[in-house]
């Protein structure tokens, strides 16, 4: 399963931003624009830019925090794996978080790293802390549900 979840981000990664943008779907089905007077409200720096219906414009926030999301519940997923794989082989809980949350910011940084080859991306830092904290999460959640 991790494997597989590996493969599918480094597909993701191949692709440019305008490949897999769902700014067309959101416009589609968004097309009324909810909750547009509550987000209008929100700013925020993320890896140096700006982050606002003002500045990105209402589709374009809305997407910004479903790739965030992406990132993280994709990552929660990889380091659940991971850990499902390795906990027995490592035996202690403190050495399976390690070498699972290493294996997964590793993953991370060179899914990154392969944004940056890829024309029309921007690699950031910012989302290997993300998707460390989302892998982080399923290591301990894998490790809390399996608990003796």
């Amino acid at each position: 399963m991790a494997v597989g979840i590996m493969a599918l981000l480094f597909i993701s990664s191949s692709m440019t931003y305008h490949q897999q943008t769902t700014v067309p779907l959101l416009e589609r089905y968004l097309a009324t624009k909810p909750f547009e007077n509550q987000l209008a409200k929100l700013s925020f720096t993320y890896g140096g830019q700006t982050i606002s219906v003002q500045a990105a414009g209402y589709f374009k926030f809305v997407e910004f925090f479903m790739r965030k999301a992406a990132h993280y519940f994709i990552y929660l997923g990889l380091g659940a794996c991971f850990t499902l794989a390795l906990r027995e082989r490592l035996g202690g809980k403190v050495l399976t978080i390690f070498v699972c949350t290493l294996m997964s910011l590793g993953y991370a940084a060179l899914d990154e790293f392969h944004e940056m080859l890829t024309g029309g991306r921007t690699p950031l830092f910012q989302d290997v802390i993300l998707d460390g904290i989302g892998a982080l999460t399923g290591i301990l959640l894998i490790i809390w549900l399996k608990r003796k």
